[in-house]
């Protein structure tokens, strides 16, 4: 029996950022609360490409109509993602974080969030910094608190709001995940956006639910208002934007055990302070999530090799101290057109293709 999901680990561990061994195993006990070895045997037949149901039982000499049950059914339980026009529904196999770790919402309880926070600590969370391309990336809230134009759509993430034809919000799992352990915050939890097909995924599962621009813009001032960083997937074209705080996400809590955070972040912007106009009222140190902001001489300092360019301390600055400087051309980051680009340059250098 373990055999088979000892397989399973294998693959995932070839799809996005990884999903490493560990020696306890606690991995293994993840992958059996998730999937039956039917399910495994399915999911390592699978690709990131997607196909309708039809495609995959012809391909795998399989009953149409029982593959087809079979890939939903997974679907429903976040183990495949799912892409619906009309009628017709394709599915894909998918990493397990940026995607089955998510999906798992409708399912958490305590002893998963236990296995899975057990997990981030002897491996997991090792994955997510360690490659030059990251998974998520770290943008301002608008252009209006960068000093310095011009700066891309992809870039600020109201114009990000204002670019999407569906939209959806659901709570943070990062969040739900601490809360089933008595880790959570006091931040809000209905805060992550998903667009387009990954919109429709959510709402089809009961995760999510539809909202329109106007509802999004609110709540991306409340997420700003709250203190959390907005990081949508690092590609051009996003399928989803979290909104993360740094005592529950498992990025950003990656990200501060880094040397240079600002480097791994891959973020285009860092703050400043205008000494003469700072009068160390301390809400900027307060709100930073990375610890990059420091006082002396009752004045706030910028360590710049941990800030990230989210723009939480320029907000709230009741002098308009802080601001966002663009970086260097030479420092400036492109992101991958898609995901597809993103995770094949991921794979590229961890040398799975």
């Amino acid at each position: 029996m373990s055999e088979i999901y000892q397989q399973l680990r294998q693959r995932l561990d070839d799809l996005g950022t990884g999903f490493p061994a560990t020696q306890n195993g606690v991995e293994i006990s993840i992958l059996k609360r998730m999937f039956t070895e039917e399910d495994a045997r399915m999911f390592m037949m699978l690709t990131p490409m997607i196909e309708d149901a039809q495609s995959v039982a012809k391909r795998l000499e399989l009953p149409v109509e029982q593959t087809a049950a079979h890939l939903e059914d997974m679907a429903v339980r976040g183990l495949l993602f799912r892409q619906k026009k009309g009628d017709l529904a394709r599915y894909a196999a998918i990493p397990f974080v940026v995607g089955i770790f998510e999906f798992q919402l409708n399912r958490v309880d305590r002893k998963l969030a236990e296995d899975i926070e057990a997990y981030y600590q002897q491996a997991l969370g090792k994955t997510f910094q360690a490659w030059s391309t990251p998974v998520l990336r770290t943008i301002p809230i608008n252009r209006e608190i960068v000093s310095e134009w011009p700066i891309a759509a992809y870039e600020d993430a109201m114009e990000i709001i204002d670019r999407q034809k569906t939209i959806a919000v659901a709570p943070c799992i990062c969040r739900s995940m601490a809360a089933e352990i008595d880790k959570g915050c006091d931040k809000p939890l209905e805060t992550c956006f998903l667009f387009g097909s990954h919109a429709a995924y959510y709402v089809d599962n009961a995760m999510g639910r539809y909202i329109d621009k106007e509802e999004a813009r609110q709540i991306v001032a409340k997420n700003d208002e709250a203190g959390l960083v907005m990081q949508p997937f690092n590609s051009q074209s996003v399928g989803g934007m979290c909104s993360c705080c740094g005592c529950c996400c498992g990025m950003l809590r990656s990200l501060k055990l880094q040397d240079n955070p600002a480097e791994a972040v891959k973020s285009n912007y860092y703050a400043q302070v205008d000494q003469e106009t700072c009068v160390g009222c301390e809400t900027c140190v307060d709100r930073c999530q990375m610890e990059a902001i420091f006082m002396e001489d009752e004045k706030a300092h910028v360590e710049k090799n941990r800030c990230i360019g989210c723009g939480l301390c320029v907000t709230t600055c009741p002098t308009e101290a802080m601001s966002l400087v663009k970086k260097s051309e030479e420092n400036l980051y492109l992101p991958p057109e898609s995901g597809m680009e993103t995770y094949i340059r991921i794979a590229r250098e961890r040398g799975v293709i």
